[in-house]
């Protein structure tokens, strides 16, 4: 039995990850938690029935007491990732962390390095490496079943419902406040990139910008808040009521108000962030951008994420010597078109859990290796931090409408 303490008990610490325990109660047990909303800390504590005297109401409180136990999993915001991941590897705590690692490049490494010095495991969570749809995409590439990679088409279909919930009312909307979109939401897709391809990224270009979510585009009639006589909100595809304004005790609902009750959720949306106009926020984070990746391998890489998409899923096609493979992994669904003339169709094997089974399988990895006394698996701190680079160096790119040399950009890091 695994005995573990959550830090952050929000829509992933909560519900994502440390919900394994309440299935699988034989093989982990969260025995303390830190969460500074008093609604979400008393809710996971009465879950996980975990004492009152190891509830505490933030990270620092939880990491001035002894070590509790052995496992930690670290779910607070972005900017509070790599202070309590030091303290806690100090302490002697192994780490299950979500991304991103941290909001500097800098702090990303020393964090893996901070890991291997002290023999302690930091298992980043970059939920495509352990999705059964992105493994047997590894697989497939690795067979070289369409020869050798030349060149990468990748989108994130972020969604256009999506990017209103996290990242223009959400928690996500300022790179001031967390971190830019291209880490927020594509450092798994830049993890897992780097993985497929499989060589050392050498130079990265980027534009995008905030284009549609903001005050000049709102509709005439609009007003401040969905609920405060909006004359265009039966119209409108982002209504706060039309998404919020029910009882679903489910994702993203249950983000607006942990109760799911109707007043519960009037209450949160004529006065909480997400009953906001979408056109009426405070956020600044792009809602497009692509990037494009050189290797010294000599793949290229083509890489978008876009607000403007009905679904909320990452399409890409990879090109290869002897054919190509297609993928959409809301489908499930591999096609293998090889120059022969071969084409075939591959669903993979899923499993229940979040992402696609891969919220289940991580935590099922974390567990294994813990049993095991692994500290390297395959998305451990050090290797994170690699593929963390590129996001920066993207957002860098982006914003300065320059090409990063890697190396050069690495160097001036150390």
């Amino acid at each position: 039995m695994i005995e573990a303490a959550l830090l952050g008990a929000g829509g992933r610490g909560m519900f994502a990850l440390a919900s394994y325990a309440l299935r699988r109660p034989n093989e982990i047990k969260f025995v303390a938690v830190a969460e500074p909303n008093e609604e979400r800390r008393a809710r996971f504590a009465k879950e996980h029935n975990i004492p009152p005297e190891r509830v505490f109401k933030s990270w620092e409180e939880l990491l001035d007491q002894p070590q509790i136990c052995r496992a930690l999993l670290i779910c607070t915001q972005d900017k509070d990732h790599y202070k309590p991941t030091m303290k806690a590897l100090e302490i002697g705590y192994d780490i299950l962390l979500e991304k991103p690692m941290a909001t500097d490049p800098r702090e990303a490494l020393e964090m893996g390095r901070k890991a291997e010095e002290l023999g302690k495991l930091l298992t980043v969570c970059h939920s495509m490496r352990y999705s059964p749809f992105f493994s047997k995409l590894k697989e497939l590439t690795d067979s070289k079943i369409i020869g050798r990679i030349m060149n990468i088409q990748w989108t994130e279909n972020v969604g256009y419902w999506h990017q209103a919930h996290s990242f223009v009312r959400g928690n996500w909307r300022r790179s001031d406040e967390t971190s830019p979109m291209i880490l927020a939401k594509c450092c798994h897709d830049m993890d897992m990139i780097a993985n497929i391809v499989g060589g050392n990224c050498e130079k990265v270009s980027s534009f995008g910008g905030l284009t549609f979510f903001k005050e000049e585009n709102a509709p005439e009639g609009s007003t401040a808040r969905c609920t405060d006589g909006c004359k265009v909100e039966h119209e409108c595809a982002f209504s706060a009521l039309k998404w919020y304004y029910n009882e679903k005790d489910d994702w993203p609902q249950n983000v607006v108000s942990l109760t799911p009750t109707m007043e519960a959720r009037w209450a949160a949306l004529k006065d909480g962030p997400y009953g906001r106009c979408v056109y009426r926020c405070d956020n600044n984070v792009v809602d497009h951008q692509v990037v494009n990746l050189a290797f010294d391998n000599e793949v290229s890489v083509s890489f978008t994420m876009s607000a403007f998409s009905t679904e909320n899923t990452r399409t890409l096609k990879i090109m290869g010597t002897n054919g190509e493979i297609r993928a959409y992994d809301k489908r499930n669904e591999f096609e293998i078109i090889l120059f022969t003339g071969e084409r075939y169709k591959i669903h993979p094997q899923q499993i229940e859990g979040g992402h696609n089974g891969a919220d289940t399988r991580l935590m099922i990895e974390f567990i294994e290796q813990l049993e095991r006394g692994d500290t390297m698996g395959k998305s451990s701190g050090s290797v994170s931090a690699r593929s963390h680079l590129i996001a920066f160096a993207a957002e860098q790119s982006r914003v300065t409408g320059q090409t990063i040399d890697m190396a050069e950009y690495i160097e001036a890091l150390q």
